[in-house]
């Protein structure tokens, strides 16, 4: 008998086999344990997954430039001449009815990363590809049943498999975690997936530092898992003790890597695009110039799948304005053109990903996008401004999760740091200064499969309070 787990992540996917005394991670691409989350779709609905979604993806739009066009929705016919009780032919003329101008007909296909967030939102329901309403479903199935591929061609003879789920999904309301749930269950079935059981992230990632401390002789004790992934802040805390394993308390937040990327655009990028600059033009003979409307902008740049719906008239004419008007801020507004055109804006979060991950280490660096002739000194220092809210509500989940445990921070034997965003430097400080000389790293991307596969084997369930 094996476990099977498998780790659906918001950025990336992972899985993992476990034989009752080794952990084994599964190659889900080439020679790489960790997929990213990634769905392709082309113009012929044929799908691409993991990496090679990401690189078609890119490919196919470097220096594309976007164009939208008006759909036709209807036409009609008005009378033009005749009539009037003269006899003769009656004239018409016939006219299309466009509807909004939203079509990208040259988009070669589509990108779907970062779905998981969508889950528990229970006013998104479908998506358009090419004009297909594809369910959320049926836009993470494919992912899973590749995943479910890669299993089979390593492990044969399994029947059950956990899969990780987030304390808390992202969502509006208190029933957000049902429908994620049921949704991911949904396309776990689809994916071919036979008996599934659902249990939490950060605990797993909790089981597989136990499975390895264990290997070590290591007694017991109280283990706080922090675990910080690309869409959630996810914790527990667990007693453990010899085959003792009880889980006191779970607790996170909707806030990951993913919201640490739109924050730092944001701060870093927005100025560097126009906002704050003035938008002058001439109308009826007189210059009129006005803050340049940024705020129309900033929620589409934001996110990165629907940025190239800027590339309408309506957006782009006020930015060939204030290129037009000249001046310093000129070169701003033909950047923002750029990205908008040319839809740069999925290789503009990367670059923000790469100089981020390289703030764990360095003091400083550059957030270098060539495509837009655009470098900007980073700090350390700058990120943690950025980050300022974020962090001090980390602090307050931290506090939380161990009041609900009935403890305090001094009770905590070790803190786990997992999770991609757990290495950002200023989330290592806080933790190390809560609690000094106790906090390890646990192989950040691979923890929670690992763990999840443990589970599968030993049977383990998660009712809300305990394992």
């Amino acid at each position: 008998m094996i476990g099977v787990g498998i780790d659906f992540g918001t950025s990336n996917s992972a899985a993992a086999w476990y034989d009752g005394e080794r952990v084994h991670m599964i190659a889900l691409e080439e020679h790489d344990a960790i997929m990213p989350t990634a769905t392709h779709l082309d113009r012929e609905l044929s799908i691409t997954t993991g990496s090679a979604a990401v690189e078609q993806y890119i490919e196919e739009n470097r220096n594309r430039v976007v164009e939208l066009t008006s759909e036709v929705i209807a036409r009609t016919s008005i009378l033009t001449g005749g009539g009037g009780g003269e006899p003769g032919a009656v004239e018409t003329s016939t006219q299309n009815v466009y509807g909004q101008p939203m079509t990208d007909r040259g988009l070669p296909g589509r990108l779907f990363r970062g779905v998981k967030r969508l889950l528990g939102d229970e006013r998104v329901k479908r998506l358009l590809v090419f004009d297909h309403p594809f369910r959320l479903v049926a836009l993470i199935t494919p992912v899973l049943l590749h995943i479910r591929r890669a299993i089979d061609e390593v492990a044969g003879g399994w029947t059950d498999v956990h899969v990780g789920h987030p304390v808390r999904f992202e969502g509006r309301d208190e029933f957000s975690n049902d429908l994620a749930l049921s949704r991911l269950e949904e396309a776990c079935r689809h994916g071919g997936l036979r008996s599934v059981t659902f249990y939490p992230e950060p605990v797993a990632a909790t089981l597989s530092y136990v499975h390895a401390a264990r290997a070590s002789s290591d007694a017991g004790g109280i283990v706080l898992t922090v675990d910080f992934g690309g869409g959630t802040l996810d914790l527990s805390v667990v007693r453990y003790a010899g085959d003792v394993f009880e889980v006191l308390a779970t607790d996170g937040i909707p806030v990951g890597g993913d919201h640490i990327d739109q924050l730092i655009f944001e701060e870093l990028l927005f100025p560097a695009l126009g906002k704050g600059e003035l938008w002058s033009r001439v109308k009826d003979g007189q210059l009129i110039e006005n803050r340049f409307p940024f705020e129309e902008y900033e929620a589409l740049l934001l996110n990165w799948p629907v940025t190239y719906t800027l590339n309408q008239n309506r957006y782009k004419s006020r930015v060939v304005d204030c290129i037009n008007s000249g001046g310093p801020a000129a070169e701003k507004f033909a950047r923002l053109h750029e990205l908008i055109t040319r839809n740069y804006s999925y290789l503009v979060f990367q670059a923000i990903k790469d100089a981020k991950a390289r703030l764990s280490e360095a003091e400083t660096t550059v957030l270098d996008i060539p495509e837009l002739d655009l470098a900007l000194p980073f700090s350390r220092v700058d990120l943690e401004l950025i980050l300022s809210e974020v962090l001090e509500s980390i602090e307050q989940v931290i506090h939380r999760v161990i009041l609900a445990a009935g403890l305090d921070e001094s009770d905590i034997d070790v803190v786990i740091r997992t999770g991609g965003s757990s290495q950002i430097r200023a989330v290592r400080e806080i933790l190390e200064r809560l609690f000094p000389t106790r906090v390890t790293e646990h192989d950040p991307f691979t923890s929670v499969a690992a763990g999840l596969a443990i589970a599968s084997y030993r049977g383990l369930q998660f009712e809300g309070g305990g394992a």
